[in-house]
C-alpha cells in the first residue's frame, strides 16, 4: 500500500513521542535515583480497520506501550489521540466515558479472570460499569457474546476454573468485545496457550475484526502469528521502535539488523531449507533500560556498528521504494535495501 493510500485512510490512534518511564527511588525518603525507561518515545498511527502488530523480545516495552496508550499507565511525556480526543489530557470521568471504546484482551488467562465469579458476570460487568442496557439485555448481550466467541452460551453459571485455557480466553475476548469497541489492544493474547489452541483464537479474532469492523494493536512475540493476522508490523528494541512498515515488506525486506534478527530465529518446515539457511545469532544480552547505551540501543549487539552507531541516535525515516512507508531507525540501513 502507498504513502498515498495511507494519507486516504482513517486515523483512529495516533500516538506522538510516547514516553513511560518508572522512577527508581532509594533511601528513607525515597528519593528518584534513576528510571526505567520502558517506553522511551514511540510514534505511529493505527488506522481503522487494520491490525498493527508490535513485535520484540521479551522485556522491551511491549506491554507497558499497550497499557500506556489505553492509560492504564498514565504515561511520563507524550500524545495519545483516539478518535481525536487527547486521552492524555482527559480527567478521570471523561476516560472512564472512552473506555468503552477501547478495550484490552490480557495475556494471562488465568489471571486475568477473577475466580470468584461466574462467566455470566464476568462477561456482563463492563456493561455494569457503563451502565448499558437493563438486566434482561445484558443477559441476552452475554448469551451472544459467548455464542459469538464460540462457547455455550448456558455456560454462564460456571466459574474460570471449569474451563481449558482456551476457553479462558474465550472469555477475556468476550468481556472485551461487552462494550462494542471500535479499538482492542490484544496484550499477547496467544503466549499462556497450547500451540493448537493459539491458531483457533487467531483466527477468532481476525473473524471478529472482518465482522465487527475492529481495530488491532496485537503485541506478541510470535513472529508468524504476527504475520498472518496483522497488516502492518512494527520492532521494538528497548522501549524504541526500530522499523515499521506493511507486514509483507518488512518480512520480506527487513532493513534493521535486529528485524533480521529476528526473523532468521522463526523456524521453517522444510528440512531443506533450514539447513541452508543462514541464522543470526546475536551476542550478549539486552542492555538495562535504566541506563541504556548511547547512540543507537542496538549497537552493541549489531555486527554492523561503527563509530556514528555508537555516538549519535538514528533518525527514524522511510526508505521505502515505489512510494512505500518502510520506517527503519538505523544508520546503515542502505546496506540492506
Amino acid at each position: 500500500m502507498s504513502q498515498a493510500d495511507n494519507n486516504k485512510k482513517e486515523i483512529l490512534l495516533h500516538v506522538k513521542e510516547l514516553k513511560k518511564h518508572f522512577p527508581i527511588r532509594r533511601g528513607v525518603f525515597q528519593r528518584q535515583v534513576g528510571a526505567v525507561q520502558a517506553v522511551d518515545g514511540i510514534s505511529f498511527d493505527i488506522y481503522k480497520g487494520e491490525t498493527l502488530g508490535l513485535v520484540g523480545e521479551s522485556g522491551c516495552g511491549k506491554s507497558t506501550a499497550g497499557r500506556t496508550i489505553l492509560q492504564l499507565l498514565k504515561p511520563t511525556e507524550g500524545e495519545v489521540f483516539f478518535n481525536g480526543d487527547d486521552l492524555v489530557s482527559l480527567k478521570r470521568g471523561e476516560m472512564r466515558k472512552r473506555r468503552r471504546h477501547m478495550q484490552m484482551i490480557f495475556q494471562d488467562p488465568y489471571a486475568s479472570l477473577n475466580p470468584r465469579m461466574q462467566v455470566g458476570s464476568i462477561v456482563s460487568e463492563p456493561l455494569n460499569i457503563h451502565n448499558i442496557g437493563n438486566t434482561a439485555s445484558r443477559t441476552e448481550r452475554v448469551q451472544e457474546l459467548l455464542g459469538l466467541v464460540g462457547l455455550n452460551p448456558y455456560f454462564v453459571k460456571r466459574y474460570p476454573h471449569e474451563f481449558s485455557g482456551g476457553q479462558r480466553q474465550r472469555i477475556g475476548i468476550a468481556r472485551a468485545l461487552a462494550t462494542n469497541p471500535s479499538f482492542i489492544v490484544a496484550d499477547e493474547p496467544i503466549s499462556a496457550l497450547d500451540v493448537s489452541i493459539q491458531a483457533q483464537v487467531v483466527n477468532l479474532l481476525d473473524d471478529l475484526k472482518a465482522e465487527l469492523g475492529l481495530t488491532y494493536l496485537f503485541i506478541a512475540h510470535d513472529l508468524s502469528m504476527v504475520r498472518y493476522i496483522s497488516d502492518r508490523v512494527a520492532v521494538m528494541y528497548l522501549g524504541r521502535i526500530v522499523e515499521m512498515g506493511e507486514r509483507d515488506e518488512v518480512y520480506d525486506h527487513p532493513l534493521h539488523p535486529y528485524t533480521q534478527a529476528l526473523l532468521s530465529a522463526i523456524p521453517i518446515p522444510d528440512p531443506d531449507v533450514e539447513a541452508t539457511r543462514k541464522r543470526i545469532i546475536l551476542e550478549g544480552d539486552v542492555p538495562s533500560p535504566v541506563n541504556p547505551p548511547a547512540g543507537c540501543r542496538f549497537n552493541p549487539r549489531c555486527s554492523y556498528a561503527t563509530d556514528i552507531c555508537r555516538q549519535e541516535d538514528p533518525e527514524f525515516r522511510n526508505l521505502g521504494t515505489d512510494n512505500r512507508l518502510h520506517m527503519v531507525a538505523c544508520h546503515h540501513a542502505e546496506k540492506f535495501d
